[in-house]
């Protein structure tokens, strides 16, 4: 081997030690200082939840001090774009879901990020069936007596969900085709606003993540007519999936999971990672995320990211199909 061959040889593994021993300072050093939890979404709904939950473990377990810094609007697009833009030293992350990382990116032509190219996922925290709720006080007992109410008056009957491009809406609009019938569609920012306007009889009918609504409906505000997935929920067994209620194969989910800016040394990844996943095993936790009528879901940063792959394929198809956009 020539002196310059030897020489760009222990260039390289110079290199190479020197990146591998700065990210175990950086995992031994990890955290010094508070860590961001972005939440894009407003307080009080399953996002926030969810953040809330691991925020908390991670403080009661490890002393870390996590702050939730709620950065709502844009279907959740503000929140995740200032955390793909922030630093990538392990001080900022992001609780995104299905719709801002993979359905905004075919709803908006302008997206100000790209969540496989600015975001390094973490880890999937969990996933949560979307209910379709009533006031307590509706007529409506059933999906079939208020699908036969939207029949007898096409358009009429509103139909509320947490913002346009999110998967409640498009859950909505799968729910309308399955179904036949035409709803008014009233989008919202956020969870709130709704909540109140439904427990108020101001919209008729929401469709939302059932970590969501779930605390509402078991203390007696809300009536829950459906479930979105496959099966029913532990929390709320005596609900429906919409599949029973008469449309076959009717299946639609979120999920949550946590992302760092792009460029996030490995090592901090990782270590959050290691440590979200002993988290989603504490027995209290399940209970948690079961209560919330959610399962969680953990693995490597790498499942999640050919995970996300997927998600962007399937629901960018559905957002096509839906001809839904928003400018």
């Amino acid at each position: 081997m020539s002196n310059k061959a030897k020489c760009i040889a222990l260039s390289v593994l110079f290199s190479t030690l020197a990146i591998a021993s700065g990210n175990s300072l950086a995992q031994a050093d990890y955290p010094n200082k508070p860590i961001r939890l972005i939440v894009p979404f407003p307080a009080g709904g399953g996002t926030d939840i969810y953040a809330r939950l691991i925020a908390n473990k991670l403080t009661e377990r490890l002393k870390w001090v996590v702050v939730v810094d709620n950065k709502p609007g844009a279907g959740g697009n503000i929140g995740v774009d200032a955390a793909a833009k922030s630093p990538p030293d392990g001080y900022t992350i992001v609780i995104g879901q299905t719709s801002n990382l993979a359905i905004n990116p075919t709803l908006y032509p302008k997206l100000p990020y790209n969540p496989q190219k600015d975001l390094a996922p973490i880890v999937l925290v969990a996933d949560s069936a979307l209910a379709l709720v009533v006031p307590a006080q509706s007529p409506y007992k059933a999906v079939k007596e208020v699908i036969s109410a939207a029949k007898q008056k096409p358009g009429d009957i509103s139909l509320g969900f947490p913002g346009n491009g999110t998967v409640a809406h498009l859950t909505s609009v799968m729910f309308q085709s399955a179904s036949g019938t035409k709803f008014q569609h009233v989008p919202y920012k956020g969870a709130a606003q709704a909540l109140t306007d439904l427990m108020g009889s101001s919209i008729e009918s929401y469709m939302s993540s059932a970590t969501t609504v779930i605390g509402h409906v078991k203390g007696g505000k809300l009536r829950a007519l459906a479930v979105t997935g496959k099966k029913r929920l532990e929390s709320m067994p005596d609900v429906p999936t919409i599949e029973e209620s008469g449309y076959p194969g009717f299946d639609s989910v979120t999920w949550f999971g946590l992302l760092a800016p792009a460029g996030t040394p490995a090592a901090i990844v990782e270590r959050i990672n290691t440590e979200v996943n002993k988290i989603l095993a504490l027995p209290d936790v399940k209970e948690k995320i079961a209560s919330e009528g959610g399962g969680p879901i953990g693995g490597t940063s790498q499942e999640f990211s050919r995970f996300l792959a997927a998600e962007l394929t399937k629901w960018g198809k559905l957002v096509k199909e839906s001809g839904a956009k928003i400018e």
